[in-house]
């Protein structure tokens, strides 16, 4: 391939030919922690970074300046990088690189670094089982150096896209816990929207729904062939308390088997209810999934599922997707939840736990409040998506010299 003129081919791909390439040993000083994960104190004064993206807090300092850091393990099962310019002490198996040359700008660092690292150590790795990160590793790794105007040019346009990227994290996390505070009071009557007042009534769910078990199939049983398949794990990563079988259809995974194993009871109709009767933690043993699926498309329930098919017309559709969520249903599923690792709750515990029934016309008014908050959080996820796209975009533009800011 010919090279666009003002470009030259180096062992970093193409970039500019007036940018330079060293190795990060001649850039930075390369030192790991003192410290172990049983130091960190919650109420710590300052960020103690361990061997994950989470960054805890610790009582003590042992640095005081500009740094990048990296897990020293457990590259094949996630990316830590994190950038700091303060106080902070950090794990005995995590990596701090400091003291930057004076012609490395400390934040371009980290942007290559963390854009560009992985990669590179999944290569070594993937055909062992070597899961660490060794000192040399990251010393020869070779990153390309524009002039230090240049590196702050470019460090401070991708500031810039993070800074607005930040700030939308937080605007999702605020209305996210304004719908959760606004959804806990309307479910429990401490708040009644305009024109509504009376008493509710209670009921156990086994007056409303008939409750079976689903069709057992492994993960591995599923491809992209044959019928759409709810396994119990996709419930629990499921951030969503809903799931549309005609708009999410390329992605449901499916399983390939005759319809005619698997029993009516196992098939999911629009507005059916699906819990999983096993979870790791408390918080889980309530997880469940409402179905839309209007043209009754062939879905089957799975392993570790309980089916619930209305009897009634107690509950609207849309306010289902709501009504499981308050914090006293939860606390009825941890009481009849059992087990120590795992905790399991059956067909028939659920069908003991009581629900408040509201009138009709107040349960759609209440599911069109609640549902028009998640259209607001999933069109600022929607842009938070398409931030971090042109992010991503961006870097690859600047960090390879493609797009010049100078």
């Amino acid at each position: 391939m010919e090279l666009k003129e003002g470009y030259k081919q180096t062992e970093v791909g193409i970039i500019p030919s007036d940018w330079d390439i060293d190795k990060i040993k001649n850039l930075a000083l390369i030192t790991t922690g003192g410290r172990d994960t049983q130091d960190k104190d919650d109420d710590g004064l300052y960020p103690f970074f361990v061997r994950s993206q989470t960054i805890e807090r610790i009582n003590s300092y042992s640095c005081d300046g500009e740094a990048v850091l990296t897990a020293g393990d457990g590259v094949k099962t996630g990316k830590v990088f994190h950038y700091i310019n303060g106080k902070f002490d950090f794990h005995q198996r995590v990596y701090k690189l400091s003291d930057f040359d004076e012609k490395l700008d400390g934040y371009y660092f980290y942007l290559y670094f963390s854009n560009k690292f992985f990669n590179r150590i999944m290569s070594m790795t993937a055909k062992s089982s070597v899961d660490s990160v060794r000192m040399e590793m990251i010393a020869d790794m070779l990153i390309p150096l524009p002039a230090k105007p240049e590196q702050q040019a470019i460090a401070q346009a991708l500031r810039d896209a993070d800074t607005l990227i930040t700030g939308l994290e937080k605007l999702i996390t605020k209305k996210r816990n304004i719908k959760q505070g606004t959804m806990q009071k309307l479910l429990t009557g401490k708040k009644r929207l305009p024109g509504f007042s009376g008493q509710w009534e209670v009921e156990p769910l086994g007056n409303i729904f008939k409750f079976s078990g689903g069709f057992s199939a492994s993960r591995d049983q599923l491809s992209s062939e044959g019928y759409c398949y709810l396994h119990y794990g996709d419930i629990h990563k499921s951030s969503k308390m809903f799931i549309d079988v005609q708009a999410e259809y390329q992605n449901i995974p499916k399983l390939n088997i005759p319809l005619k194993r698997v029993s009516n009871a196992s098939l999911l109709s629009d507005g059916d209810v699906v819990f999983v009767d096993a979870s790791e933690d408390d918080e889980g043993t309530s997880k469940h999934i409402v179905v839309i699926n209007k043209d009754d498309t062939p879905y089957i329930s799975g392993l570790h599922t309980i089916v619930a098919k209305c009897k009634t017309s107690a509950l609207d559709h849309t306010y289902r997707r709501y009504c499981f969520q308050t914090r006293d249903i939860k606390r009825q599923f941890y009481f009849y939840a059992v087990g120590t690792k795992v905790s399991g709750i059956s067909k028939t515990n659920i069908a003991k736990i009581f629900i408040p029934i509201l009138p009709p016309l107040e349960q759609t008014a209440i599911a069109q409040v609640l549902s028009d908050m998640d259209a607001e959080i999933e069109n600022l996820e929607h842009k938070l998506t398409k931030y971090k796209d042109i992010k991503q975009g961006m870097m690859q533009e600047l960090l390879t010299g493609r797009t010049r800011l100078i």
